[in-house]
């Protein structure tokens, strides 16, 4: 059987407003509500279609992925997970290890500097060498890195995906 191919998008959040009653609750800023439905529109124009979404239960990541998923035309319910909001990279790619083989497209919403690292760890370093100068120069608010990768998710390492696009969305 041949190897799947698959694809993982991690994303950071959209523009946040600066004050909430917590972190937690902090809201999209009206910029991030544009910028998030922006990065969809991109996202779908690359004919990603994700069949999981793990998002941070955070207030912010979910109206970031509400607005990405609008923006994309998409119709796929997140995995909402508490533990993303304080995860280490170790926890998201553990997450990424446990999805379905069935799975062949994800994407992730979170926060810095988690999404950043994940992002910059995941690289081979055989992707677009524009994005990945990219991806190095920082990993801002509706950030997305768009990887491929061939494998069993089980097997998903440090260095073991393709990057084939970085985007910073501005709506």
């Amino acid at each position: 059987m041949p190897a799947a191919h698959r694809t993982i998008v991690v994303m950071r959040h959209a523009k946040a407003e600066q004050v909430g009653d917590t972190d937690q609750q902090r809201a999209l800023a009206e910029r991030g509500h544009d910028d998030a439905a922006a990065a969809g529109a991109w996202l779908a124009a690359r004919d990603v279609r994700p069949d999981v979404a793990l998002v941070s239960a955070a207030t912010r990541t979910q109206q970031t992925w509400s607005a990405l998923a609008t923006g994309a035309s998409w119709d796929l319910e997140p995995s909402l997970d508490e533990g993303l909001y304080a995860a280490g990279p170790d926890t998201v790619l553990d997450l990424l290890r446990a999805l379905p083989d069935s799975a062949s497209s994800v994407v992730v919403v979170g926060h810095n500097p988690t999404m950043a690292y994940v992002a910059t760890t995941l690289d081979d370093g055989d992707g677009d060498p524009t994005a990945a100068t990219e991806l190095a120069a920082g990993f801002p608010t509706c950030s997305l890195a768009v990887f491929s990768y061939t494998g069993p998710w089980s097997d998903l390492d440090l260095g073991s995906a393709r990057l084939d696009a970085f985007h910073v969305a501005r709506g």
